[in-house]
């Protein structure tokens, strides 16, 4: 699907749409940084919104929610946090975060480490909270495909989408074709490379041909790969900036550039380095 306006959406496999860009909140502050950007963000546009438990901002991103009206046209992520795996452990920790965030439902539930392999007990309990209602989607972030491959042939219900770095010092071509393969939709975390986009001459270049911001041209070419996107800020003006990419698009060429920055330079975390046991 071409996605021309900030509005427009992917369709998930389970039918559900999820608006192609949302707003990152990973270190926005509890309080009224967070709070700000999410208003900023809805008043711009913005209809996705994604938080976690381990972001402690919960509370903030669901009172910016909540005083925004319109809740049933918010798609709003949050993240199961890695102490909670486990059956009765998940179910709790769901209802502590939507608690936090005060609204009845959430649209995406996120396993947010795969820590191994012994997941299963928690993806139950992704089920059951799908199954009563609570959450329209349940996806996963930062599965490698090993950790995908087992969740695939013990699930019930398949996820909707794999959350992971993504950008061009960390493409993963292999992941996201194996995806891809499997209707399971990439969402790319760490876009704008944690500012670190400054350093790289061919972004420079591709921005001043089409007069934008560098950061602008990683999210154009992340919507041209069919990725969901959810750039980080916490400024009103950068917020807007970051939507502004439906005026220009990258050539193939000009997308297979970036591609070729590939250097497989993680600036998250390795998930292989949350393994607990072996598979």
């Amino acid at each position: 699907m071409n996605i021309t306006t900030l509005s427009d959406t992917f369709t998930l496999n389970n039918g559900v749409r999820i608006p192609a860009i949302g707003l990152g909140t990973w270190q926005s502050k509890d309080g009224r940084e967070a709070t700000s950007a999410v208003r900023a963000a809805l008043e711009a546009g913005y209809r996705h919104i994604d938080t976690a438990d381990a972001y402690e901002n919960e509370e903030s991103v669901g009172r910016a929610v909540r005083e925004f009206g319109q809740r049933d046209d918010i798609f709003l992520t949050t993240k199961l946090w890695n102490e909670d795996h486990g059956y009765d452990a998940t179910l709790k920790a769901f209802e502590r975060s939507r608690k936090k965030l005060d609204t009845d439902y959430v649209d995406l539930y996120l396993m947010h480490w795969p820590c191994g392999f012994d997941f299963m007990d928690t993806w139950r309990a992704f089920e059951k909270l799908a199954g009563d209602g609570k959450v329209r989607a349940l996806g996963v972030s930062n599965f490698l495909r090993p950790h995908m491959e087992k969740l695939l042939a013990e699930a019930e219900i398949k996820p909707v989408l794999d959350q992971v770095e993504t950008h061009p010092w960390l493409t993963q071509p292999d992941l996201h074709a194996y995806l891809a393969a499997q209707d399971i939709k990439t969402e790319s975390w760490s876009p704008l490379m944690q500012g670190k986009f400054s350093d790289i001459s061919e972004l420079k270049t591709l921005a001043e041909k089409y007069d934008k911001h560098p950061a602008q041209i990683l999210v154009r070419w992340n919507l041209q790969h069919g990725y969901i996107v959810i750039p980080k800020s916490t400024d009103a003006a950068h917020i807007k900036t970051n939507a502004a990419v439906f005026d220009f698009e990258l050539t193939d060429a000009e997308i297979a550039t970036i591609d070729g920055l590939d250097k497989g330079e993680r600036l998250g975390p390795d998930p292989a380095e949350f393994m607990k046991d072996k598979p």
